[in-house]
């Protein structure tokens, strides 16, 4: 079976946003670029280790290569909806960062989650045979590849992070979501609040 890279470098538009009520919502990460639209799925961890990590990277970058760091820049914020139709390519399994030192931009890459994560999530077993475990993980697994300048990363990232606040809120007590129907905090022994 062959796999599909969605590569956009660099790409037209690059954002973090969801689909759905706060308690219920799909996370996305949608590129689009030359007439194409490409939105995958993936967990709010994910993206929220995805905006951390990018701030990570784009400070390493600066302090090894004296790549810019842009502060936030207005000019480039995207307070725009997700575009439509937002079909899922597929559902992200692996993230990958680097920083291309050439071209002085920033490479995310979104990899499919394999067939052994998905039955691994749905509690099947999965078993891998010699010939498995040769084989590169995640060399037939479709992904997206995004180039980004320092900027875009951090419009990028400050996005991500509005996307990821505007959830429910946070239990005062321990912390976990609030739900609208009632909260069973573990600091008032599983009463509602």
């Amino acid at each position: 079976m062959t796999h599909q890279v969605h590569a956009f470098e660099p790409p037209e538009r690059f954002v973090a946003g969801t689909v759905g009520p706060p308690g219920e919502r799909t996370f996305f990460l949608q590129a689009r670029g030359g007439g194409r639209l490409v939105s995958v799925a993936l967990e709010k961890v994910q993206m929220s280790l995805l905006a951390e990590k990018l701030e990570e990277l784009l400070a390493e970058a600066h302090r090894r290569f004296g790549a810019e760091l842009p502060e936030a820049p207005t000019a480039l914020s995207d307070n725009e909806p997700l575009d439509t139709p937002v079909d899922e390519e597929f559902r992200v399994g692996t993230l990958g960062l680097a920083y291309d030192v050439d071209t002085a931009t920033v490479v995310i890459e979104a990899i499919a989650a394999g067939e052994a994560e998905v039955e691994v999530e749905l509690g099947g077993e999965a078993e891998l045979t010699e010939d498995d475990e040769d084989e590169e993980p995640d060399d037939d697994l479709d992904r997206l590849r995004v180039r980004l300048t320092p900027a875009a990363a951090r419009a990028f990232i400050d996005r991500a992070r509005r996307v990821l606040a505007a959830g429910r809120p946070p239990c005062p007590l321990c912390g976990q979501p609030l739900d609208p129907r009632g909260h069973l905090c573990p600091r008032h022994n599983g009463y509602h609040r």
